[in-house]
């Protein structure tokens, strides 16, 4: 499916058509069409970002795009061309296009003229060179040896793991050592990157690890949903080496090997006992790293960033917080499961299949790229976290009922409804459990008077001490509580009452005290 959202954002940002279609795996034809529709509809990012994908899909979309052919360089010719003096690919590039005209042919822009130079190189085995713009990529990937730390607590080695990342423009590296290679830790080594750098690149190209890039094959490219979030954050775009290709990440390649003889290597002697005793070796060995003078140019990689320094975007006001994102489907009781605890949606989602976004602080739900509701997350107390408009208005009554307004409601009826509700409110272990129980029965007042069902409960409660709605319920059908001679003239005897259980009448649960004091 066309990414319609993504393309509006990475286009607001300034990435040229071409990268943007191999950042959402779409080709460059489409993302004209799409970024043509929009400014015909007046559509950008601002707006797009609270549609529905669907919704946004409807908009823009109009059935499909047509294809244009587009005239292939003869880049044989072109590669003699650059053996020239002074002959770049930008020249030749305006020089194709001049050709193309006075043929009458649709020329490639700029980026793709380049992008299949380099697959013509790739395959034939040729050598080019790139250009690099200030500010604009940044390179990330793992180290390839892992570091030796003396575990005190477990007396062992562990092994700690070296990301590094790279301005592909000056070189400048950033180095740091993590226990794992896992989504935390490849999200807060991007962090303290662009922390380090003060500033973050237009593009941010990873390897292929499953922690960052899903799928990245040649008809589509899926970034992991959080590492797309924290490049939003950034406003940067995700573009990935493509598969087997270290030639699309030269610096970084170039970099590891470099951390891993001038850092790692220098203090492969040096014992460490914990992650930043490592991490502090680390960096000031990165000082002397960045401050090496080139080999074949003048300067050094610190004084290259301070020429690109100035190209960087802004950092944001504050630094990413990782989610984690899952799915779930909304069960009858209109709750999700986020950890150990339930939270509402809007009732009307039930049976739905929503996407969950939880930080440390909040549980966001989202359905079709659409927030539906958001909660504060909880650690502790209740499991379940219920917010009174997601409720039906049936519900939501429920949510109002209490042992207290039951007891006032029994008190109004008699003391015999009175005490049966009192039974049913102690007879469970939590409270609400009994809550239906009692509305079943005080609703009996609805279809019989106050004081057949008082009569009622009170025959009831002359059977046994512990009262059922179905015994109270059974008394009404069958009419047993219009007896009241039977009901008042029938006593128990102690024998009886201490072999079946029954040893309090209405009077005890009533709170009245007998005549003579010999009630039990």
């Amino acid at each position: 499916m066309t990414q319609y959202r993504e393309i509006l954002r990475l286009n607001g940002l300034g990435i040229n058509h071409s990268k943007i279609a191999v950042s959402v795996g779409s080709s460059r034809q489409t993302v004209i069409s799409v970024l043509k529709k929009a400014a015909q509809k007046s559509i950008n990012y601002a707006e797009a970002r609270d549609l529905s994908d669907k919704d946004l899909a409807a908009m823009i979309n109009d059935g499909g795009f047509k294809r244009i052919q587009y005239r292939m360089p003869n880049y044989e010719r072109i590669h003699k061309e650059l053996a020239k003096n002074g002959v770049t690919l930008s020249l030749l590039w305006v020089e194709y296009c001049e050709e193309c005209r006075e043929s009458g042919d649709i020329p490639y822009q700029s980026t793709q003229f380049n992008k299949y130079y380099g697959d013509y190189v790739r395959k034939t085995g040729a050598t080019m060179h790139i250009e690099r713009n200030p500010g604009e990529t940044m390179e990330v990937d793992w180290g390839g040896d892992t570091v030796s730390l003396w575990d005190e607590s477990m007396s062992e080695y562990a092994k700690a793991y070296v990301f590094v990342s790279v301005l592909s423009y000056s070189g400048y590296a950033y180095a740091e050592a993590f226990w794992t290679m896992k989504m935390d830790d490849w999200i807060m080594a991007h962090v303290h990157a662009y922390e380090y750098y003060g500033g973050v690149t237009r593009l941010l190209t990873p390897d292929n690890l499953r922690v960052g890039i899903t799928s990245n094959t040649r008809s589509e490219t899926v970034v992991n949903k959080t590492y797309q979030e924290m490049a939003e954050h950034y406003g940067t775009a995700v573009l990935p080496a493509r598969n087997y290709s270290p030639n699309d990440k030269p610096r970084v390649e170039g970099t590891v090997k470099g951390v891993q003889t001038w850092i790692l290597a220098a203090l492969r002697n040096v014992q460490f006992t914990s992650l930043a005793e490592l991490n502090e070796a680390i960096w000031e060995k990165l000082v002397e790293f960045n401050a090496k003078p080139f080999q074949k140019m003048d300067g050094n990689r610190w004084s290259r960033y301070l020429e690109e320094k100035g190209f960087l975007l802004p950092l944001p006001k504050y630094p990413f917080e990782r989610a984690e994102w899952t799915s779930a489907k909304v069960q009858k009781d209109y709750h999700i499961k986020c950890g150990d605890r339930y939270y509402s949606t809007p009732h009307t989602y039930i049976g739905c299949t929503v996407d969950i976004r939880a930080t440390r602080n909040m549980v966001e739900v989202f359905y079709e790229n659409t927030r539906i509701c958001s909660h504060q997350r909880k650690y502790y107390g209740d499991k379940y976290v219920t917010d009174k408009n997601h409720m039906p208005e049936d519900h939501r009554k429920h949510g109002e009922w209490s042992g207290e307004r039951f007891k006032s409601w029994a008190r109004k009826i008699g003391p015999s409804a009175l005490a049966c509700v009192e039974y049913f409110l102690s007879s469970v272990k939590v409270e609400q459990q009994a809550y239906k129980t009692c509305n079943a029965l005080l609703h009996l007042s609805d279809r019989y008077s106050s004081a057949r069902l008082e009569a009622a409960c009170s025959k009831a409660l002359s059977f046994t001490p512990r009262p059922s709605f179905k015994a109270v319920d059974s008394v009404l059908k069958t009419g047993k509580d219009q007896d009241q001679s039977a009901s008042h003239s029938t006593r128990i005897s102690d024998a009886a009452a201490e072999k079946y259980g029954f040893i309090r009448g209405a009077e005890y649960y009533g709170k009245k005290s007998g005549g003579n004091g010999n009630d039990k």
